[in-house]
């Protein structure tokens, strides 16, 4: 017997047991509502399977029986022009609820692999992949305390013919019968094969999937009512776990041997060498931005390295030769209220460019394995993880074809202090300096041990980390110019545009 046969065993509830049932679930769905408003999680709620119109009476329902300030249903229909421009994942990346309310997802990442197959889409290699996606996505959703829970809403075959037939026969519900559910029942035996090797494949951990009985709509609509009640109850009830340990213990090593070692920092450009090379790299920078757009190549830079740097000013002369309606510079500093409901990595999801554009980073979600960890605003696992979830980030902006290029500009402690004495008798300046840029020096140790952990970690085939010698600025500016050209020119060669 397979998991599908477990849910044609003709389960019903009778109208006189469900008058019964109705206001008891009624009250315990919107009593753990009430009860999430104050926790610290989300609830993620997928609704999916063959019965698709069931699944929308579902949604109906849940929002007649709870408060629909803190629900909210998303039904991904065919993807918008933006849409299609981003990553798979982006649309539902920006849908994910904060902590405390419900997401509904319908018609959603899973529905889309099994639709996509059965059309021919992809094949069991571009399934596969999609697989690991969807898990990591999941994963990562449930790593960072959301509850999501999972409904698969079954019919039979015939059940289906049957409900598709009662819709039909009523002029108010026939129009809601779409292509997608009919090649579902034309091609009935492929999709229960194809969804129970994605079922089995992304029922894991805590991200069950739920399959549930659909012919009855009184039984169905208990039975996921009870799920969600005990589901959220006994989660509601587990002790919170602490978000912050302490601040990591400054490293003692005199002098830790990193990558960042390797760094050649005595490297100059006198002025005259510097402004020739900049004009020449600039020209181009322009010419390759334009190809670039009118290919529709976007581009994510990001920049990360000590304080006073000089990533402002290379993120400058980078931008100087760009059309400013093309590109957005984003300066990253403490999440706001809004961005620290949501997993660290949905504020940038949702700040990635449109085709054409560009988005630059000024600082990244690279903060969750340096300050935050450093600075005790992640746990150990959560920025341990963190590698993980980054590595995947990147290789599905890669795989789109947005061109990913991330900089360490790397000086020596002595520069850093002479440019810290420098900015403080510039009165434009004084601005950037503060206490805690003076605090962090004196754990510069323990910040170039992690930056090695993380370039260790997240220097990947597809996203190299780009190691600059920072201590002189001419120099850095123009190693910076000089890659994104060379990159530009070889994704434009890809693309057969150069």
């Amino acid at each position: 017997m397979n998991m599908f046969e477990t849910a044609e065993l003709g389960r019903r509830t009778r109208r006189e047991e469900f008058k019964k049932q109705e206001p008891v679930l009624r009250t315990g769905v919107l009593t753990v509502q009430y009860e999430l408003r104050e926790a610290d999680f989300p609830v993620v709620l997928v609704i999916a399977g063959t019965d698709r119109l069931g699944g929308a009476d579902l949604i109906n329902l849940l929002h007649e029986w709870m408060d629909a300030r803190y629900i909210e249903a998303n039904i991904f229909e065919k993807p918008s022009e933006e849409e299609l421009e981003q990553p798979r994942f982006w649309r539902y990346w920006r849908a994910l609820p904060a902590k405390g309310r419900i997401g509904i997802f319908h018609r959603e990442w899973t529905t889309s692999a099994i639709v996509d197959r059965v059309k021919g889409n992809i094949d069991d290699v571009g399934l596969d992949e999609r697989l690991r996606h969807i898990e990591t996505f999941e994963k990562a959703l449930v790593d960072d305390g959301a509850v999501v829970l999972k409904f698969w809403l079954h019919l039979s075959e015939k059940a289906l013919a049957r409900r598709f037939e009662e819709a039909e026969r009523d002029k108010d519900e026939s129009w809601k019968i779409t292509k997608d559910d009919r090649l579902v029942l034309r091609h009935y035996a492929q999709v229960q094969s194809i969804a129970e090797q994605v079922l089995r494949r992304t029922s894991v951990g805590r991200a069950l999937w739920n399959v549930v009985e659909s012919a009855d709509w009184r039984y169905r609509n208990v039975a996921v009512a009870q799920t969600i009640i005990q589901t959220l109850t006994l989660r509601l009830a587990e002790p919170v776990k602490p978000h912050t340990h302490p601040p990591a213990s400054v490293s003692r090593a005199p002098n830790p041997l990193t990558v960042l070692d390797h760094l050649d920092l005595t490297k100059t450009l006198d002025d005259e060498a510097y402004e020739t090379k900049q004009n020449r790299y600039c020209a181009r920078l322009a010419k390759l931005s334009w190809k670039a757009h009118k290919s529709g190549l976007s581009s994510v830079m990001v920049f990360e390295g000590w304080d006073a740097a000089g990533k402002g000013g290379a993120i400058r002369r980078l931008t100087k030769p760009l059309d400013a309606a093309r590109y957005r510079v984003v300066p990253i500093a403490a999440p706001s209220e809004e961005e620290r409901a949501h997993h660290y990595l949905w504020r940038f999801w949702r700040r990635l460019p449109r085709s054409g554009h560009w988005t630059i980073f000024d600082r990244s979600w690279y903060g969750r394995v340096l300050v935050e960890r450093l600075e005790g605003f992640a746990t150990e696992e959560e920025w341990r993880r963190a590698y993980a979830e980054i590595n995947d980030f990147e290789e599905i902006l890669v795989r789109r074809g947005i061109i990913l290029l991330k900089f360490w500009i790397h000086i020596s402690p002595e520069e850093q202090l002479r440019r810290f004495k420098t900015r403080e008798k510039v009165p434009f300046k004084k601005y950037k300096i503060s206490t805690e840029d003076y605090r962090n020096r004196e754990r510069w140790n323990a910040y170039e041990l992690a930056a090695d952990e993380m370039v260790q970690r997240t220097s990947t085939d597809y996203a190299r980390w780009q190691l600059v010698s920072g201590n002189d600025k001419r120099w850095a500016r123009i190693h910076v110019l000089k890659t994104v050209c060379r990159e530009l020119e070889k994704a434009l060669r890809s693309v057969g545009r150069l």
